[in-house]
């Protein structure tokens, strides 16, 4: 239970539901509800498919590389402590500048930057792939891992849902207080990855 719950976290301070309804909210000023209703849904079942391939594939593919699990972490963690910065400091850059301009002109950006980089944005797929990595041969605990993350992207479609009212309730400070908060969260769990990542590293060399 406690570990299901310290996964859950993870999950929710990067995904960020509340950042992202924010930024769906400002993107979408004119956009009709009906339609930013089916941009929510199809933005969040890509992505739920982009993270689960990542899943199950992310780890075969760091194989194949010759990454191993512990410079992965101990890399995985070192991104997430600087999207936590950003976060503290109240900088999210999930997209460029050009990649910010070209949405703007996208009738439907459900797929880009919503679903992609928006919500299974690079710290989530190294999330997704540290914490089932972490449970690989243990199928209980990795169904739990996933469920936590179905769990989260059903928060996200929430948010998203109601992107319009979360935005006009908490306002950009509002916001910002909550992104503060969760990249501290965040950074911890980043130093946590980068510690465990270096024990194994380590543990690996004296064998």
């Amino acid at each position: 239970m406690k570990t299901l719950f310290y996964d859950f976290v993870t999950f929710f301070v990067v995904i960020d539901p509340v950042g992202c309804a924010a930024v769906f909210a400002a993107m979408t000023p004119n956009v009709m509800a009906r339609q930013r209703n089916l941009m929510a849904r199809k933005a969040t079942v890509l992505a739920g498919i982009i993270l689960f391939v990542f899943a199950f594939l992310g780890e075969g593919l760091l194989s194949a590389l010759g990454v191993g699990m512990p410079a992965f972490r101990i890399a995985g963690g070192l991104m997430l402590l600087l999207l936590a910065i950003e976060m503290v400091f109240a900088r999210p850059r999930r997209v460029t500048e050009d990649e910010d301009e070209e949405a703007e002109h996208r009738p439907d950006i459900s797929v880009f930057p919503l679903a992609f980089p928006l919500i299974a944005g690079p710290g989530a797929m190294t999330t997704v792939v540290l914490l089932i990595g972490k449970e690989l041969g243990q199928p209980t605990q990795v169904a739990g891992v996933l469920a936590v993350l179905t769990l989260v992207l059903l928060m996200v479609l929430v948010c998203l849902l109601a992107a319009g009212k979360v935005f006009g309730v908490l306002g950009v400070t509002g916001s910002n207080v909550i992104s503060r908060i969760l990249g501290i969260i965040l950074a911890a769990l980043a130093v946590q990855f980068i510690v465990d990542g270096l024990i194994q590293a380590f543990a690996g060399i004296g064998h």
